[in-house]
């Protein structure tokens, strides 16, 4: 099977929930999954419900778990490369069909690496395999490298309400 690489960026929800959907679909059909998983560290929901599923689909995280606002701490820098070469090494296994970096988007935007950072990801992909990269601010290279993009739109979100994210729903 060619392997495609898919972009969910924009400012409305859903793009990891999306990228999460088409990792249970693949693990579904028999296909594994690594999902990297840039920014956060902790046991979010979608790890717990993952789990479930640890035979097909294994979720590394390369965050500190710490708010990055402003320049980034070297720690954070560290540990996102850690993830771009844990990405790499992926490929070479062999061993995945579908791989998912999630936030990536943010984290380029964030500088944790840079938007060539993903391009080498993308141009070492191997024909096999499916690449899904996520998070808002999809530089225009990984756009225009990308075979599908998928741009979510904020319409109306109930957040601007007041609404805090609900355990299950938003987190």
């Amino acid at each position: 099977m060619k392997g495609y690489v898919q972009v969910y960026t924009g400012n409305g929800k859903g793009k990891t929930t999306a990228a999460l959907g088409l990792a249970i679909r693949a693990a579904g059909a028999g296909l594994r999954v690594f999902i990297a998983q840039f920014i956060k560290m902790g046991d979010y929901n979608e790890i717990k419900a993952l789990k479930r599923f640890s035979n097909l689909i294994v979720v590394e995280q390369f965050g500190t778990g710490h708010f990055i606002k402003g320049r980034p701490a070297p720690a954070d820098i560290e540990v996102a490369k850690r993830g771009l070469e844990r990405v790499i090494s992926i490929f070479s296994s062999d061993r995945y069909n579908v791989v998912i970096l999630e936030e990536a988007n943010v984290a380029v935007e964030l500088k944790l690496f840079s938007a060539q950072d993903i391009l080498d990801i993308i141009a070492a992909k191997p024909k096999n395999v499916e690449l899904v990269i996520t998070g808002r601010y999809a530089d225009p290279g990984i756009i225009d490298k990308a075979d599908l993009v998928t741009e979510m739109k904020e319409v109306k979100h109930y957040f601007r309400k007041g609404v805090q994210a609900r355990a299950g729903i938003e987190k």
